[in-house]
């Protein structure tokens, strides 16, 4: 059991740090996913 919640929280921290690091990045999915023609606002 000890084993599961330590996958668990370890699970949720690399999560929220891929979070926070794409989004310093600037790799969301309206930038990547748009070319030169699409406004985004």
């Amino acid at each position: 059991m000890k084993a599961m919640m330590m996958g668990f929280a370890a699970l949720i921290v690399i999560s929220v740090g891929s979070y926070f690091a794409l989004q310093q990045l600037g790799l969301t999915a309206g930038a990547v996913g748009s070319g030169d023609a699409v406004r985004l606002d």
